[in-house]
């Protein structure tokens, strides 16, 4: 586990963002661009702050809810009630000299509290401006926006689960994820533009409109060719043999995503006749008799345990894997050599995945105290 240190400069060092989002969105972004160097302010209100620091158990040592602190490092903190005329005041002033600003109310809230993008471009013409929002800004801009209701709207928890009628959410709030790392993406091209140009620019995206995004081949499934998918528990549509099997001790996720993968998959399982067999000899083959060869398949792997096959796979070539718990997931990635873990200000927080080898990913600050 690495500690905070000095590091060169960020890539977006000189960077003032003005952050007046909240729960994981919001945050999550602009976590990612004070990462990168951004000094982060994040403006919460008087009392209770951003909602995450309410949201538990669980709580780490020092207390705070281990939401909030998750997605709020290198960020300070300044409470502000946007409600009363000298704080507003101070908000205005803050967003003028930014460089971005930040928010995910319900739209037009910031409008009404002089704060939206039509008066601050009149007094700072160079802010990059970036608004998320549940739904859009049309129809659906009075929906609240809460990752569980998209995910079930927007289509993801229809495909994810064992099988119609037992749909489940995926287990973090993914679209919320999802949707900071589209909105990083939309600021960092806006600050290139900027760049060229001189002036900033609105970004603005929704819960709703990133997760079809980000639905990728199974939105192409249906947009391209009519196919309405359902959930399949840890099956892959269109590969075979890709799911989860149990083993002698633990289960054991196989990806085989190809012809010359299932060979070397198959003499690992001591069955090379089953690369013989017609019903598996292509991958369309192999999708069309999973249910034979999911069979045949779970009887060979019923021989072992599942860190043994992962060992025998992994020195074959073969994508495999034991089902680790979230433990289990960062044993796995200290003993890759990924570092995954940052002490910071007596907080355990995950290494930002990003690795630049000029400007990289600086821990420079814990989670803020409220208005601190």
């Amino acid at each position: 586990m690495s500690t905070a240190e000095d590091t060169p400069t960020g890539a977006l060092d000189g960077i003032l963002v003005a952050d007046f989002s909240r729960v994981l969105a919001g945050p999550y972004a602009t976590m990612l661009l004070a990462d990168l160097g951004a000094e982060v302010v994040k403006v919460e209100r008087p009392g209770v702050g951003d909602d995450t620091r309410a949201w538990g158990p669980p709580h780490g040592p020092d207390g705070r809810a281990t939401y909030f602190t998750g997605v709020n490092r290198n960020k300070t903190s300044v409470a502000l009630d946007l409600g009363d005329p000298a704080d507003a005041a101070r908000a205005r002033e803050l967003a003028a000299r930014a460089d971005v600003v930040v928010e995910n109310f319900r739209p037009g809230t910031m409008d009404r509290l002089g704060l939206g993008y039509a008066d601050l471009r009149k007094i700072n013409p160079r802010v990059v401006y970036a608004s998320l929002s549940g739904f859009g800004e049309g129809a659906g801009a009075t929906l609240g926006g809460y990752d569980l209701v998209v995910q079930a709207v927007g289509g993801l928890l229809s495909i994810t689960g064992e099988g119609p009628g037992a749909e489940v959410k995926v287990g973090v709030a993914v679209v919320d994820v999802l949707t900071g790392l589209h909105l990083a993406i939309g600021v960092l091209a806006a600050l290139r533009h900027r760049d060229r140009t001189g002036r900033g620019q609105r970004v603005a995206t929704d819960l709703l409109s990133c997760s079809l995004s980000s639905l990728v081949n199974q939105a192409a499934a249906y947009l391209g060719a009519g196919m309405v998918a359902t959930p399949m528990g840890n099956r892959h549509p269109s590969i075979a043999p890709y799911e989860v099997y149990p083993t002698a001790a633990g289960r054991l996720a196989v990806a085989v995503g190809n012809d010359g993968l299932f060979r070397r998959f198959a003499r690992v399982l001591g069955a090379p006749e089953l690369t013989e067999d017609p019903r598996f000899a292509t991958n369309p083959d192999r999708v069309r008799h999973r249910e034979a060869l999911q069979e045949l398949v779970s009887t060979a792997l019923a021989r072992r345990g599942a860190a043994d096959w992962a060992a025998d796979l992994a020195a074959a070539g073969v994508p495999a894997g034991p089902v680790n718990d979230i433990a289990g997931a960062f044993d796995y990635a200290t003993e890759l050599g990924l570092d995954p873990v940052v002490e910071l200000g007596g907080t355990r927080t995950v290494r930002n995945p990003l690795r630049l080898s000029e400007t990289p990913a600086a821990y420079r600050l814990p989670p803020p105290e409220l208005g601190g």
